[in-house]
């Protein structure tokens, strides 16, 4: 890939409402080697969605968010990526990795409340032929996403007391 693609890359990663114009301005390329860059990148699926990154605690919604650990054994001639893929294809499930360690898989899911997740995690995720345990950590508050301070940081103006 070329290095202009990274900093196109960089550039939406930051603000991806920032457009060809402003990103030609900010490279010091023309406006059509952006749109053709970012066609080509959207084409070959390196650019896969435009997001944006919500402070849900900032809006009256009662989303719970999970975060479960995942052991399994893998399947003979598809590894891991088969029961990933069983288990991505639930729409509570927002994310999937593949992990070193302890585990083998950390699945992002939301719910309505407590009782939905465990539902899923009890009812949908244990259930499957391959998986071996979970372990369930709900997020109780979310500090920075993808880069991103949710919350305005204050200042300690407390004096400095030392021995």
């Amino acid at each position: 890939m070329k290095e202009i693609n990274y900093k196109i890359l960089d550039l939406l990663k930051e603000d991806a409402r920032r457009g060809p114009d402003i990103i030609a301005t900010m490279l010091d390329i023309t406006q059509q080697e952006v749109i053709d860059a970012i066609d080509e990148m959207e084409e070959g699926h390196v650019i896969v969605k435009y997001a944006t990154v919500v402070n849900w605690s900032k809006v009256d919604d009662e989303k719970v968010t999970a975060l479960i650990e995942v052991q399994i054994t893998p399947e003979r001639g598809r590894g891991f990526d088969a029961i990933a893929e069983k288990i991505y294809l639930y729409p509570a499930v927002k994310s999937v990795y593949l992990m070193s360690g302890a585990y083998d898989l950390l699945v992002e899911i939301e719910g309505k409340n407590l009782r939905e997740v465990a539902g899923f995690v009890s009812n949908k995720l244990s259930p499957i032929e391959s998986v071996l345990s979970t372990k369930t950590h709900f997020i109780l508050k979310k500090y920075k996403q993808d880069g991103i301070i949710l919350e305005d940081h204050v200042d300690d103006h407390r004096m400095q007391i030392s021995p």
